[in-house]
This record gives structure tokens, C-alpha cells and sequence, in this order.
């Protein structure tokens, strides 16, 4: 595969000040990385704004949200503010809607927690306002149910593909994008498959740091590590386990954590 057909995306999960954040942002854009996502969780960083002080930091890293829960807007002006940050970065925005999961933060919030089938269908019902009013900006959703990918599948320009899957077959991840396949009919061709990365090793001993991984997942540490958002061994191994996920199964799309960047810089010079 061409080396360009890789898109390299991290989130960025603090910011202290606006001096450290554009500094932060442009070199996460000297590195090499093609997209800078805002998580949307209270306690984490407004996505707007960081985004629109991003946008002015940087000239061609895309700027996107990975993902903002959906339940927490009104899509009229969800529309209105993704434009604006949209126009403000001259067309770089990609933005990522999820259908929303911490109880908790509904009740911060001081917002009725829908059931999962209605936070669903609200996800569905706000992609659908903003492919009608933003038709500009690729939509990425993130998830990993049936009725949220078959949303993703119709609608979304870019799969954000998440959890362990089903334990009770030989290939979650294969088990889901043929699911997507499916659900997507003609329109599977163009859709860009991500996956998100929850581990990769921090130190030259090639062991991936699993805290973020137990934190979704129960399972032991060795299931752990056979999962395909766990990441083991030299940036040069890691280089070609990517390279295999896209031979395998189309993936040209990978998101990283923040505490990831030093090895994926490494990463990203063994593949470019």
C-alpha cells in the first residue's frame, strides 16, 4: 500500500494554556500526524474552541472530534458550531459523533440518560441534520453495536471501530467490518475503516502499557494483548502489524492516545 493511504490521528487530552497548545499542536503536525481529535467528556477540554485555537496553530493537519457524545446537543447548533470551526480552518474539520455512555456525565450535565436504543436513535436523527446542513464535512461515528454501525455504515464517511467485538467468533474485528460491509451495501468502497488504538509500548522493551485497555475491556492480560487496538514490539513491528491490518482488512485509519506520541512518531518514519 501506498505510504499516503495511512491517516495517523491522535487525541489530545489537556490543555494548560493557549502557548502550550499551539506548540503542542504544531509539532504533533511536524511529526507527521494527518488529524488532532478532541475527546467530549466534562473535565476534558472544550472541543470547539481548542479545535478553532488549533486551527490557527497549524495549516494541514485536519482537526477532528473522536467523538463528541451526541446526546449533549441540539443538532441546529451542533451544525452551527462545527461550521464555524469548519470554516475557520479553511474545510479541515472531521467530525466524529458517538451516541454518548457515562451515566455520569448525563447527570453532571443535568441531561435525562436515554436508553441505549434511544441514544442511538438520537445519534441517528443528528447525522442525519448534519449530512442535510454541513454536506461538506466528513462525518466519522464510533462504536461498535449493530444498529450504531448500521448508522455509521448508511451515513458516516469514516468507521471508527471500537471494543473487543464478539468473543464467540474466531475474528471480532474481521466479524465487524463484514458487518459494515453489509450494512454499507455500494457505499463501502469509499468509507475509510479507523480503528482506535488503546496500547502500544512506552519504553524500548516493546511491552504495551494496558491500563486504558482494562478500563473497557475484563478480560485477562494475555486476551488483552491479542486484541487489535494493542499494540506490541518495535516501532518497526508495529510499522508492519499496521501495514498487516490494512492487507487484511482494509484499515487505513488508526487513532492514538496523547501518551503514545513518542512511539508513533517512530512508527510513522518507518511507514513514510
Amino acid at each position: 500500500m501506498a505510504a499516503q493511504g495511512f491517516r495517523f490521528a491522535v487525541g489530545i487530552h489537556s490543555a494548560k494554556s493557549g502557548a502550550e497548545l499551539r506548540d503542542k499542536a504544531k509539532r504533533l503536525e511536524d511529526i507527521g500526524f494527518d488529524v488532532l481529535h478532541l475527546p467530549d467528556h466534562l473535565g476534558a477540554p472544550a472541543p470547539f474552541p481548542v479545535l478553532t485555537a488549533i486551527a490557527a496553530a497549524t495549516s494541514t493537519v485536519r482537526l477532528g472530534t473522536y467523538v463528541l457524545n451526541a446526546g449533549f446537543y441540539k443538532p441546529a447548533l451542533l451544525a452551527r458550531d462545527a461550521g464555524e470551526v469548519d470554516k475557520l480552518s479553511d474545510g479541515r474539520l472531521d467530525l466524529g459523533l458517538g451516541a454518548g455512555y457515562v451515566r455520569e456525565e448525563f447527570e453532571a450535565a443535568e441531561l435525562p440518560y436515554p436508553t441505549a436504543r434511544q441514544r442511538v436513535d438520537y445519534l441517528d436523527h443528528t447525522v442525519n441534520y448534519l449530512k442535510k446542513h454541513l454536506p461538506n464535512v466528513p462525518i466519522l461515528i464510533a462504536g461498535n453495536g449493530n444498529r450504531l454501525l448500521t448508522i455509521a455504515a448508511q451515513h458516516a464517511d469514516i468507521i471508527g471501530l471500537t471494543g473487543a467485538g464478539n468473543a464467540e467468533v474466531a475474528d471480532p474485528l474481521a466479524e465487524r467490518i463484514d458487518f459494515v460491509r453489509n450494512a454499507a451495501g455500494d457505499r463501502f468502497d469509499d468509507l475509510e475503516l479507523n480503528l482506535g488504538i488503546t496500547a502500544v509500548p512506552s519504553d524500548s522493551s516493546g511491552k504495551p502499557d494496558l491500563a486504558l485497555t482494562r478500563r473497557f475491556v475484563k478480560l485477562s492480560d494475555e486476551e488483552l494483548l491479542a486484541l487489535p487496538a494493542v499494540l506490541s514490539g518495535s516501532p518497526r513491528d508495529i510499522a508492519d502489524t499496521l501495514r498487516g491490518y490494512h492487507e487484511t482488512y482494509g484499515l487505513t485509519s488508526f487513532t492514538f492516545q496523547e501518551n503514545h506520541v513518542d512511539t508513533v512518531a517512530k512508527v510513522i518514519a518507518e511507514i513514510r
